[in-house]
């Protein structure tokens, strides 16, 4: 997609690796100023660093969005610094394939904490001060998981059908408290990433899309014209198994 995001700022969670740092560089690539945040100090500075190199404007942040205050801290700091925040998109999350008979209550925290809290919190911290800036554009990555569910992956359905339901309401809030405020779910299905590779180290690539073609998904929602905005959008394989 054909983006001109020259004098915007972006925000992108769990941007470190994977779906987060193709969406990282898609957004910077257009011109835009991105806050790149993770908890993976190490992989984020290498991320920056290389975009650097490349000629593109990144800063990284170190913070953890299950953490509420110091999820307002770093915004705080970002519009601070920016005077604006015009693009957030709650990327990050994690996963525990684990059958609920074996799972720890430790483990559902961290699952639902950074999937669904996590956005939570951020979207608190930056709609507000959207809604005072006259506009922004709020992507929440979502999951086919929020549509169906499969063994070993309950707190991750969970907390993907909650973030849906949460995209869903803030875009009809938005389109009352501000027009000029987009919110957009995006329902990824299955990428060739750390994320899936990790867990699964024996699946079929063949089966599995490539995150950049889903990073330039939020591209196309970021250029529909101010008058419109896409509320959601599906990007699977073609053969994805968990859809519909």
């Amino acid at each position: 997609m054909q983006v001109d995001l020259r004098g915007r700022s972006a925000l992108v969670t769990g941007a470190a690796r994977g779906l987060g740092a193709a969406i990282t560089r898609r957004l910077a690539e257009a011109g835009a100023m991105v806050w790149a945040a993770d908890v993976r100090e190490g992989e984020l500075k290498e991320l920056a660093r290389k975009l650097g190199e490349d000629g593109w404007t990144v800063q990284p942040l170190v913070f953890d969005i299950r953490d509420s205050g110091q999820v307002a801290s770093a915004v705080g700091d970002i519009w601070n610094a920016s005077g604006n925040l015009h693009i957030l998109v709650n990327n990050a999350a994690v996963d525990v394939s684990k059958p609920i008979e074996h799972l720890s209550a430790e483990e559902a925290d961290r699952v639902i904490g950074t999937n669904l809290l996590g956005p939570i919190h951020l979207c608190l911290e930056n709609y507000r001060r959207m809604i005072k800036q006259g506009g922004g554009h709020i992507i929440n990555i979502l999951s086919t998981a929020a549509n169906r569910t499969w063994t070993e992956a309950g707190p991750y359905s969970a907390s993907k059908t909650g973030l849906r339901a949460f995209t869903h309401t803030l875009f009809q809030e938005a389109q009352r408290d501000c027009i000029g405020i987009g919110v957009t779910g995006i329902i990824a299905g299955g990428m060739e990433t750390q994320f899936i590779l990790e867990r699964f180290p024996d699946a079929d690539t063949s089966k599995l899309q490539d995150p950049a073609i889903v990073a330039d998904t939020v591209m196309y929602a970021l250029s529909v014209p101010a008058g419109s905005v896409v509320g959601e959008l599906v990007i699977v394989p073609r053969n994805e198994p968990s859809w519909p």
